[in-house]
Protein backbone atom coordinates (compact mmCIF):
# COMPACT_ATOMS: atom_id res chain seq x y z
CA UNK A 1 0.00 0.00 0.00
CA UNK A 2 1.14 3.57 -0.54
CA UNK A 3 -1.28 5.10 1.93
CA UNK A 4 1.60 6.37 4.06
CA UNK A 5 3.68 7.66 1.15
CA UNK A 6 5.64 10.91 1.44
CA UNK A 7 4.82 14.20 -0.29
CA UNK A 8 7.45 16.47 -1.84
CA UNK A 9 7.50 19.03 -4.64
CA UNK A 10 10.35 17.48 -6.57
CA UNK A 11 10.13 14.47 -8.90
CA UNK A 12 7.63 11.68 -8.25
CA UNK A 13 9.23 8.40 -7.15
CA UNK A 14 7.33 5.37 -8.44
CA UNK A 15 7.05 2.02 -6.70
CA UNK A 16 5.71 -1.21 -8.14
CA UNK A 17 3.15 -1.54 -10.91
CA UNK A 18 -0.35 -2.29 -9.61
CA UNK A 19 -3.18 -4.20 -11.24
CA UNK A 20 -5.63 -1.66 -12.66
CA UNK A 21 -9.11 -2.34 -11.19
CA UNK A 22 -10.78 -0.45 -14.07
CA UNK A 23 -9.30 -2.70 -16.77
CA UNK A 24 -12.28 -4.13 -18.65
CA UNK A 25 -11.09 -7.69 -17.98
CA UNK A 26 -10.88 -7.03 -14.23
CA UNK A 27 -14.34 -5.41 -14.10
CA UNK A 28 -15.72 -8.48 -15.90
CA UNK A 29 -14.17 -10.73 -13.27
CA UNK A 30 -15.79 -8.62 -10.56
CA UNK A 31 -19.10 -8.71 -12.43
CA UNK A 32 -19.07 -12.51 -12.62
CA UNK A 33 -18.23 -12.63 -8.92
CA UNK A 34 -21.23 -10.41 -8.04
CA UNK A 35 -23.68 -11.64 -10.71
CA UNK A 36 -22.64 -15.21 -11.54
CA UNK A 37 -25.70 -15.90 -13.71
CA UNK A 38 -25.35 -12.90 -15.99
CA UNK A 39 -23.36 -12.42 -19.21
CA UNK A 40 -19.83 -11.04 -18.97
CA UNK A 41 -20.59 -9.19 -22.21
CA UNK A 42 -22.70 -6.75 -20.23
CA UNK A 43 -19.38 -5.07 -19.45
CA UNK A 44 -17.92 -3.38 -22.54
CA UNK A 45 -14.91 -1.07 -22.77
CA UNK A 46 -15.84 2.59 -22.25
CA UNK A 47 -12.37 4.21 -22.18
CA UNK A 48 -8.77 3.64 -23.16
CA UNK A 49 -5.80 4.21 -20.86
CA UNK A 50 -3.08 5.45 -23.21
CA UNK A 51 0.22 7.24 -23.34
CA UNK A 52 1.49 9.71 -25.92
CA UNK A 53 5.03 10.74 -26.77
CA UNK A 54 4.89 14.25 -28.32
CA UNK A 55 7.95 14.95 -30.47
CA UNK A 56 7.87 18.69 -29.75
CA UNK A 57 5.81 21.46 -28.20
CA UNK A 58 3.55 21.66 -31.28
CA UNK A 59 2.52 18.04 -30.84
CA UNK A 60 2.09 18.64 -27.10
CA UNK A 61 -0.13 21.65 -27.81
CA UNK A 62 -2.18 19.58 -30.26
CA UNK A 63 -3.02 17.13 -27.45
CA UNK A 64 -3.46 19.88 -24.87
CA UNK A 65 -5.93 21.72 -27.10
CA UNK A 66 -8.09 18.59 -27.34
CA UNK A 67 -8.87 19.15 -23.65
CA UNK A 68 -7.55 15.79 -22.45
CA UNK A 69 -6.11 15.62 -18.96
CA UNK A 70 -2.46 14.78 -19.64
CA UNK A 71 -0.35 13.57 -16.74
CA UNK A 72 3.38 12.98 -16.93
CA UNK A 73 3.42 9.78 -14.84
CA UNK A 74 1.76 6.36 -15.13
CA UNK A 75 -1.30 6.10 -12.86
CA UNK A 76 -1.15 2.32 -12.37
CA UNK A 77 1.92 2.37 -10.14
CA UNK A 78 2.25 2.85 -6.41
CA UNK A 79 3.89 6.16 -5.54
CA UNK A 80 6.64 6.10 -2.94
CA UNK A 81 7.21 9.86 -2.92
CA UNK A 82 4.56 12.03 -4.53
CA UNK A 83 5.78 15.18 -6.23
CA UNK A 84 5.03 17.82 -8.83
CA UNK A 85 6.40 16.11 -11.94
CA UNK A 86 7.87 12.91 -13.37
CA UNK A 87 10.30 12.25 -16.20
CA UNK A 88 10.66 8.79 -17.69
CA UNK A 89 14.28 7.66 -17.18
CA UNK A 90 14.37 6.30 -20.74
CA UNK A 91 13.52 9.70 -22.24
CA UNK A 92 16.26 12.32 -22.56
CA UNK A 93 15.98 15.17 -20.02
CA UNK A 94 15.52 17.80 -22.72
CA UNK A 95 12.72 15.91 -24.48
CA UNK A 96 9.05 15.86 -23.53
CA UNK A 97 8.33 12.76 -21.46
CA UNK A 98 5.48 10.26 -21.96
CA UNK A 99 2.07 11.83 -21.34
CA UNK A 100 -0.59 9.53 -19.87
CA UNK A 101 -4.29 10.04 -20.45
CA UNK A 102 -7.69 8.39 -20.43
CA UNK A 103 -9.69 8.87 -23.62
CA UNK A 104 -13.12 7.64 -24.81
CA UNK A 105 -13.21 4.27 -26.59
CA UNK A 106 -13.96 5.95 -29.95
CA UNK A 107 -11.26 8.63 -29.59
CA UNK A 108 -9.73 9.75 -32.88
CA UNK A 109 -6.00 9.77 -32.28
CA UNK A 110 -4.09 12.73 -33.76
CA UNK A 111 -0.78 12.22 -35.53
CA UNK A 112 1.26 11.85 -32.34
CA UNK A 113 3.05 8.67 -31.27
CA UNK A 114 0.90 6.71 -28.79
CA UNK A 115 0.43 3.35 -27.11
CA UNK A 116 -2.75 1.84 -25.66
CA UNK A 117 -1.97 0.47 -22.20
CA UNK A 118 -5.38 -0.88 -21.08
CA UNK A 119 -8.95 -1.09 -22.26
CA UNK A 120 -11.04 0.16 -19.34
CA UNK A 121 -14.57 0.22 -18.02
CA UNK A 122 -15.25 3.40 -16.03
CA UNK A 123 -18.77 4.29 -14.97
CA UNK A 124 -19.85 7.03 -12.64
CA UNK A 125 -23.25 5.78 -11.53
CA UNK A 126 -25.39 2.69 -11.61
CA UNK A 127 -25.57 1.08 -15.03
CA UNK A 128 -28.37 -0.61 -16.90
CA UNK A 129 -27.39 -3.53 -19.14
CA UNK A 130 -28.78 -4.16 -22.60
CA UNK A 131 -31.14 -6.74 -21.14
CA UNK A 132 -32.48 -4.10 -18.76
CA UNK A 133 -30.87 -5.41 -15.57
CA UNK A 134 -29.33 -2.88 -13.25
CA UNK A 135 -25.80 -3.11 -11.94
CA UNK A 136 -24.75 -1.63 -8.59
CA UNK A 137 -21.69 0.24 -9.82
CA UNK A 138 -20.55 1.03 -6.30
CA UNK A 139 -20.44 -2.66 -5.37
CA UNK A 140 -18.86 -3.58 -8.71
CA UNK A 141 -16.07 -1.03 -8.35
CA UNK A 142 -15.34 -2.17 -4.80
CA UNK A 143 -15.24 -5.81 -5.91
CA UNK A 144 -12.84 -4.93 -8.75
CA UNK A 145 -10.53 -3.23 -6.23
CA UNK A 146 -10.71 -6.29 -3.96
CA UNK A 147 -10.02 -8.80 -6.74
CA UNK A 148 -7.01 -6.84 -8.05
CA UNK A 149 -5.38 -6.65 -4.62
CA UNK A 150 -6.21 -2.97 -4.11
CA UNK A 151 -8.90 -3.40 -1.44
CA UNK A 152 -6.86 -1.46 1.12
CA UNK A 153 -7.40 1.70 -0.95
CA UNK A 154 -11.15 1.60 -0.42
CA UNK A 155 -12.44 3.86 2.29
CA UNK A 156 -14.74 2.22 4.85
CA UNK A 157 -18.29 3.00 3.81
CA UNK A 158 -18.90 5.89 6.17
CA UNK A 159 -21.75 6.98 3.93
CA UNK A 160 -24.34 4.97 2.08
CA UNK A 161 -22.77 5.89 -1.23
CA UNK A 162 -19.72 7.30 -2.92
CA UNK A 163 -19.03 10.99 -2.53
CA UNK A 164 -18.11 14.02 -4.61
CA UNK A 165 -14.76 15.21 -3.23
CA UNK A 166 -15.09 18.82 -2.12
CA UNK A 167 -13.16 21.31 -0.09
CA UNK A 168 -11.53 24.70 -0.05
CA UNK A 169 -8.09 25.88 -1.16
CA UNK A 170 -7.03 29.07 0.63
CA UNK A 171 -4.01 31.28 1.05
CA UNK A 172 -2.86 33.78 3.66
CA UNK A 173 -1.59 37.24 2.74
CA UNK A 174 -0.30 38.60 6.05
CA UNK A 175 -0.95 42.19 4.99
CA UNK A 176 -4.49 41.83 3.64
CA UNK A 177 -7.85 40.56 4.87
CA UNK A 178 -6.64 40.91 8.46
CA UNK A 179 -4.31 37.96 7.90
CA UNK A 180 -7.29 35.60 7.52
CA UNK A 181 -7.15 33.01 4.71
CA UNK A 182 -9.01 33.75 1.47
CA UNK A 183 -9.62 31.61 -1.60
CA UNK A 184 -7.11 30.49 -4.20
CA UNK A 185 -9.43 31.47 -7.05
CA UNK A 186 -10.25 29.88 -10.39
CA UNK A 187 -7.57 27.19 -10.15
CA UNK A 188 -8.11 23.61 -11.32
CA UNK A 189 -8.29 20.81 -8.74
CA UNK A 190 -7.66 17.40 -10.27
CA UNK A 191 -8.52 14.10 -8.60
CA UNK A 192 -7.72 10.58 -9.64
CA UNK A 193 -7.60 7.04 -8.43
CA UNK A 194 -5.92 4.87 -11.06
CA UNK A 195 -7.46 5.80 -14.44
CA UNK A 196 -10.56 7.43 -12.98
CA UNK A 197 -10.08 11.21 -13.32
CA UNK A 198 -12.26 14.18 -12.54
CA UNK A 199 -11.60 17.89 -12.09
CA UNK A 200 -13.20 21.17 -11.11
CA UNK A 201 -12.23 24.81 -10.78
CA UNK A 202 -12.30 26.58 -7.43
CA UNK A 203 -14.68 29.52 -7.17
CA UNK A 204 -13.47 32.99 -6.21
CA UNK A 205 -13.50 31.95 -2.54
CA UNK A 206 -11.51 28.77 -3.16
CA UNK A 207 -14.36 26.24 -2.85
CA UNK A 208 -14.55 23.31 -5.26
CA UNK A 209 -16.68 20.22 -5.81
CA UNK A 210 -15.51 17.41 -8.10
CA UNK A 211 -18.25 16.23 -10.52
CA UNK A 212 -17.50 12.49 -10.28
CA UNK A 213 -18.01 10.36 -7.17
CA UNK A 214 -15.21 8.33 -5.62
CA UNK A 215 -15.10 5.57 -3.01
CA UNK A 216 -11.35 4.90 -2.93
CA UNK A 217 -8.58 7.16 -1.69
CA UNK A 218 -7.98 9.99 -4.13
CA UNK A 219 -4.85 11.85 -5.24
CA UNK A 220 -5.40 15.60 -5.22
CA UNK A 221 -3.39 18.02 -7.35
CA UNK A 222 -3.61 21.70 -8.10
CA UNK A 223 -3.17 22.35 -11.80
CA UNK A 224 -2.28 26.00 -12.38
CA UNK A 225 -4.49 26.47 -15.41
CA UNK A 226 -6.99 29.14 -14.46
CA UNK A 227 -10.56 29.51 -15.67
CA UNK A 228 -9.73 33.17 -16.42
CA UNK A 229 -7.62 32.03 -19.37
CA UNK A 230 -4.04 31.94 -18.12
CA UNK A 231 -1.69 29.13 -17.16
CA UNK A 232 1.31 29.18 -14.86
CA UNK A 233 4.13 26.93 -16.10
CA UNK A 234 6.42 25.17 -15.86
CA UNK A 235 7.52 22.40 -13.53
CA UNK A 236 10.80 20.97 -14.70
CA UNK A 237 9.17 19.64 -17.78
CA UNK A 238 7.90 21.96 -20.42
CA UNK A 239 4.18 21.94 -19.87
CA UNK A 240 1.86 24.93 -19.98
CA UNK A 241 0.48 24.48 -16.47
CA UNK A 242 2.45 23.60 -13.36
CA UNK A 243 1.07 20.97 -11.04
CA UNK A 244 1.42 20.91 -7.25
CA UNK A 245 0.75 17.66 -5.42
CA UNK A 246 -1.56 18.05 -2.42
CA UNK A 247 -1.53 14.46 -1.22
CA UNK A 248 -3.66 11.32 -1.25
CA UNK A 249 -6.52 11.03 1.12
CA UNK A 250 -10.24 10.42 1.63
CA UNK A 251 -12.66 10.91 -1.26
CA UNK A 252 -14.65 13.19 1.06
CA UNK A 253 -12.33 15.96 -0.03
CA UNK A 254 -9.31 17.96 0.93
CA UNK A 255 -8.89 21.51 2.17
CA UNK A 256 -5.51 23.22 2.15
CA UNK A 257 -4.34 26.58 3.44
CA UNK A 258 -1.20 27.86 1.73
CA UNK A 259 1.02 30.22 3.74
CA UNK A 260 4.49 31.69 3.38
CA UNK A 261 5.69 28.73 5.46
CA UNK A 262 4.35 26.28 2.85
CA UNK A 263 6.44 24.85 0.04
CA UNK A 264 7.83 27.88 -1.79
CA UNK A 265 6.75 26.77 -5.25
CA UNK A 266 3.19 26.18 -4.12
CA UNK A 267 3.10 29.56 -2.37
CA UNK A 268 4.55 31.49 -5.33
CA UNK A 269 2.25 29.79 -7.84
CA UNK A 270 -0.80 30.47 -5.67
CA UNK A 271 0.08 34.16 -5.22
CA UNK A 272 0.65 34.64 -8.97
CA UNK A 273 -2.61 32.78 -9.63
CA UNK A 274 -4.57 35.07 -7.35
CA UNK A 275 -2.90 38.27 -8.50
CA UNK A 276 -3.61 37.43 -12.16
CA UNK A 277 -7.19 36.34 -11.36
CA UNK A 278 -7.71 39.61 -9.50
CA UNK A 279 -6.20 41.74 -12.26
CA UNK A 280 -8.13 40.09 -15.11
CA UNK A 281 -11.41 40.20 -13.16
CA UNK A 282 -10.89 43.90 -12.45
CA UNK A 283 -10.36 44.79 -16.13
CA UNK A 284 -14.17 44.62 -16.52
CA UNK A 285 -16.19 47.67 -17.60
CA UNK A 286 -17.71 48.15 -14.14
CA UNK A 287 -14.28 48.33 -12.48
CA UNK A 288 -11.02 49.43 -14.13
CA UNK A 289 -12.57 49.38 -17.62
CA UNK A 290 -9.38 48.56 -19.53
CA UNK A 291 -8.52 45.93 -22.13
CA UNK A 292 -7.71 42.61 -20.42
CA UNK A 293 -4.56 40.67 -21.35
CA UNK A 294 -5.05 38.27 -24.28
CA UNK A 295 -6.52 34.83 -23.51
CA UNK A 296 -4.35 31.72 -23.22
CA UNK A 297 -1.70 33.76 -21.42
CA UNK A 298 1.37 31.82 -20.35
CA UNK A 299 3.15 32.94 -17.21
CA UNK A 300 6.47 31.45 -16.15
CA UNK A 301 8.02 31.72 -12.70
CA UNK A 302 11.79 31.75 -12.25
CA UNK A 303 13.03 31.37 -8.69
CA UNK A 304 16.62 32.02 -9.81
CA UNK A 305 15.92 35.39 -11.45
CA UNK A 306 15.02 38.74 -9.94
CA UNK A 307 13.94 40.45 -13.19
CA UNK A 308 10.46 40.03 -14.69
CA UNK A 309 9.22 40.68 -18.22
CA UNK A 310 6.19 40.77 -20.50
CA UNK A 311 7.80 39.38 -23.65
CA UNK A 312 4.46 38.08 -25.07
CA UNK A 313 6.26 35.47 -27.22
CA UNK A 314 3.41 32.97 -27.13
CA UNK A 315 1.20 35.70 -28.60
CA UNK A 316 3.53 36.31 -31.49
CA UNK A 317 5.85 39.06 -30.34
CA UNK A 318 9.31 38.11 -31.56
CA UNK A 319 12.50 38.86 -29.73
CA UNK A 320 16.02 38.36 -31.03
CA UNK A 321 17.12 35.27 -29.20
CA UNK A 322 20.65 36.44 -28.40
CA UNK A 323 19.28 39.19 -26.15
CA UNK A 324 16.66 36.93 -24.63
CA UNK A 325 19.22 34.29 -23.80
CA UNK A 326 21.35 36.83 -21.96
CA UNK A 327 18.28 38.04 -20.06
CA UNK A 328 17.13 34.53 -19.09
CA UNK A 329 20.61 33.02 -18.80
CA UNK A 330 20.53 29.25 -18.35
CA UNK A 331 16.78 29.19 -19.02
CA UNK A 332 17.14 30.37 -22.60
CA UNK A 333 17.25 26.87 -24.09
CA UNK A 334 13.73 26.31 -22.81
CA UNK A 335 12.42 29.25 -24.83
CA UNK A 336 12.73 27.27 -28.05
CA UNK A 337 10.41 24.71 -26.51
CA UNK A 338 7.84 26.78 -24.84
CA UNK A 339 7.22 30.43 -25.47
CA UNK A 340 6.16 32.43 -22.39
CA UNK A 341 4.21 35.68 -22.42
CA UNK A 342 5.13 36.81 -18.91
CA UNK A 343 8.18 35.85 -16.87
CA UNK A 344 8.11 36.52 -13.13
CA UNK A 345 11.42 36.46 -11.27
CA UNK A 346 10.79 35.58 -7.62
CA UNK A 347 14.40 35.55 -6.39
CA UNK A 348 14.13 38.76 -4.36
CA UNK A 349 10.41 38.58 -3.58
CA UNK A 350 10.10 38.36 0.17
CA UNK A 351 6.35 37.80 0.40
CA UNK A 352 2.90 38.06 -1.06
CA UNK A 353 3.03 41.85 -1.55
CA UNK A 354 6.19 41.78 -3.68
CA UNK A 355 4.84 39.12 -6.04
CA UNK A 356 1.40 40.76 -6.17
CA UNK A 357 2.80 44.09 -7.30
CA UNK A 358 5.10 42.47 -9.88
CA UNK A 359 2.19 40.54 -11.42
CA UNK A 360 0.05 43.71 -11.57
CA UNK A 361 2.94 45.47 -13.32
CA UNK A 362 3.50 42.76 -15.93
CA UNK A 363 -0.21 42.22 -16.62
CA UNK A 364 -0.61 45.98 -17.13
CA UNK A 365 1.99 45.53 -19.88
CA UNK A 366 -0.05 42.60 -21.26
CA UNK A 367 -3.16 44.83 -21.44
CA UNK A 368 -1.08 47.45 -23.27
CA UNK A 369 0.16 44.74 -25.68
CA UNK A 370 -3.42 43.61 -26.35
CA UNK A 371 -4.16 47.16 -27.49
CA UNK A 372 -1.05 48.11 -29.48
CA UNK A 373 -0.03 44.81 -31.10
CA UNK A 374 3.14 42.99 -32.07
CA UNK A 375 5.08 45.58 -34.11
CA UNK A 376 4.95 48.07 -31.25
CA UNK A 377 5.91 45.36 -28.78
CA UNK A 378 8.91 44.15 -30.76
CA UNK A 379 10.48 47.61 -30.63
CA UNK A 380 9.62 48.00 -26.95
CA UNK A 381 10.92 44.62 -25.75
CA UNK A 382 14.01 44.84 -27.91
CA UNK A 383 14.79 48.18 -26.25
CA UNK A 384 14.19 46.77 -22.75
CA UNK A 385 16.33 43.66 -23.25
CA UNK A 386 19.07 45.61 -25.03
CA UNK A 387 19.23 48.11 -22.14
CA UNK A 388 19.20 45.31 -19.57
CA UNK A 389 22.00 43.39 -21.25
CA UNK A 390 24.23 46.36 -22.13
CA UNK A 391 23.94 47.96 -18.68
CA UNK A 392 24.68 44.79 -16.73
CA UNK A 393 21.11 44.22 -15.68
CA UNK A 394 20.23 47.41 -13.89
CA UNK A 395 18.45 50.01 -15.98
CA UNK A 396 16.03 51.03 -18.67
CA UNK A 397 18.76 52.91 -20.50
CA UNK A 398 19.05 56.69 -20.24
CA UNK A 399 16.04 57.69 -22.33
CA UNK A 400 18.15 59.09 -25.16
CA UNK A 401 18.47 55.87 -27.17
CA UNK A 402 16.54 54.92 -30.28
CA UNK A 403 12.98 53.78 -29.42
CA UNK A 404 13.29 54.94 -25.79
CA UNK A 405 9.83 56.50 -26.13
CA UNK A 406 8.19 53.07 -26.31
CA UNK A 407 9.78 52.23 -22.97
CA UNK A 408 8.79 55.62 -21.55
CA UNK A 409 5.09 55.23 -22.32
CA UNK A 410 4.93 51.54 -21.42
CA UNK A 411 6.76 51.79 -18.11
CA UNK A 412 4.92 54.93 -16.99
CA UNK A 413 1.69 52.99 -17.40
CA UNK A 414 2.87 49.78 -15.73
CA UNK A 415 4.47 51.50 -12.72
CA UNK A 416 1.45 53.75 -12.24
CA UNK A 417 -0.87 50.72 -12.35
CA UNK A 418 1.35 48.73 -10.00
CA UNK A 419 1.30 51.56 -7.42
CA UNK A 420 -2.45 52.11 -7.83
CA UNK A 421 -3.42 48.45 -7.43
CA UNK A 422 -1.01 48.00 -4.52
CA UNK A 423 -2.64 50.89 -2.66
CA UNK A 424 -6.12 49.52 -3.37
CA UNK A 425 -5.16 46.17 -1.90
CA UNK A 426 -2.98 47.23 1.03
CA UNK A 427 -4.10 50.75 1.91
CA UNK A 428 -1.78 53.45 3.22
CA UNK A 429 0.13 55.91 1.05
CA UNK A 430 0.31 55.27 -2.67
CA UNK A 431 3.74 53.68 -3.21
CA UNK A 432 6.19 55.38 -5.55
CA UNK A 433 7.11 52.44 -7.78
CA UNK A 434 9.28 53.47 -10.74
CA UNK A 435 9.55 57.14 -9.78
CA UNK A 436 13.36 57.10 -9.59
CA UNK A 437 13.81 56.29 -13.29
CA UNK A 438 14.15 58.75 -16.17
CA UNK A 439 10.56 58.18 -17.27
CA UNK A 440 7.87 59.65 -15.05
CA UNK A 441 4.95 57.53 -13.82
CA UNK A 442 4.33 60.52 -11.51
CA UNK A 443 2.58 62.19 -14.46
CA UNK A 444 -0.21 59.61 -14.38
CA UNK A 445 -0.44 59.80 -10.60
CA UNK A 446 -0.75 63.57 -10.82
CA UNK A 447 -3.57 63.23 -13.38
CA UNK A 448 -5.20 60.48 -11.32
CA UNK A 449 -5.27 62.75 -8.25
CA UNK A 450 -7.00 65.43 -10.33
CA UNK A 451 -9.87 63.49 -11.79
CA UNK A 452 -8.45 61.32 -14.56
CA UNK A 453 -9.61 57.68 -14.46
CA UNK A 454 -7.35 54.72 -15.22
CA UNK A 455 -9.61 53.97 -18.16
CA UNK A 456 -9.06 57.45 -19.67
CA UNK A 457 -5.30 57.17 -19.28
CA UNK A 458 -5.39 53.72 -20.90
CA UNK A 459 -7.44 55.13 -23.80
CA UNK A 460 -4.45 57.31 -24.67
CA UNK A 461 -2.12 54.32 -25.09
CA UNK A 462 -2.70 53.75 -28.80
CA UNK A 463 -0.21 52.09 -31.14
CA UNK A 464 0.94 55.48 -32.50
CA UNK A 465 1.68 56.83 -29.00
CA UNK A 466 5.42 56.18 -28.91
CA UNK A 467 6.78 58.97 -26.69
CA UNK A 468 5.69 61.51 -24.08
CA UNK A 469 4.94 64.27 -26.59
CA UNK A 470 2.46 62.16 -28.55
CA UNK A 471 1.10 60.88 -25.23
CA UNK A 472 0.49 64.42 -24.01
CA UNK A 473 -1.29 65.38 -27.24
CA UNK A 474 -3.47 62.27 -27.03
CA UNK A 475 -4.45 62.97 -23.42
CA UNK A 476 -5.38 66.54 -24.41
CA UNK A 477 -7.64 65.21 -27.17
CA UNK A 478 -9.36 62.79 -24.73
CA UNK A 479 -9.90 65.38 -21.96
CA UNK A 480 -9.66 68.91 -23.45
CA UNK A 481 -11.41 70.15 -20.31
CA UNK A 482 -8.30 69.08 -18.34
CA UNK A 483 -5.78 70.93 -20.53
CA UNK A 484 -4.38 72.98 -17.63
CA UNK A 485 -3.86 69.92 -15.42
CA UNK A 486 -2.22 67.98 -18.28
CA UNK A 487 0.18 70.89 -18.99
CA UNK A 488 1.02 71.15 -15.29
CA UNK A 489 1.70 67.41 -14.99
CA UNK A 490 4.05 67.23 -17.97
CA UNK A 491 5.86 70.45 -17.01
CA UNK A 492 6.28 69.44 -13.41
CA UNK A 493 7.84 66.04 -14.25
CA UNK A 494 9.99 67.03 -17.19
Amino acid sequence: SDSDYVLSHEMIVLGERLENPYKTENVRRAYTSLYPTRSRNDIETTDLYVRFLPADSDEYDLLYDLGIDLVDHPVDYSIITDGDYYHDPEISEDEITWQYAVVPRDFEFPDVKYEIIDECFIADSDITTRSGESIDWNALESEAYRLTGNGDMLVPATRANKVHPSGRITIVDEHANGGKPFGVAGVRVRCNTFVKFSRAYTDRDGYYQIPKKFSAKVRYRLVFKNEKGFAIGFNKVIVPASTSALGRTSPDGLSVTVTSASDRKLFNRSVVNNAAYDYITRCAADDMNITPPPGDLRIWLFSGLSASSAVMIHHGAFVKSDLLSEFLGVFSTIIAFFAPDITIGTKNASGYRDIYSTVCHELSHASHFAKVGKDYWDKYIYYILWSYVTSGGTTYGTGTENNAGYCEVGEMWAYYMESKMYKERYGGQMPSFGTSFWFRPQIFRYLDDRGFSRSEIFRALDSDVTDRNVLKARLLSIRPDKATVIEQAFNRYN
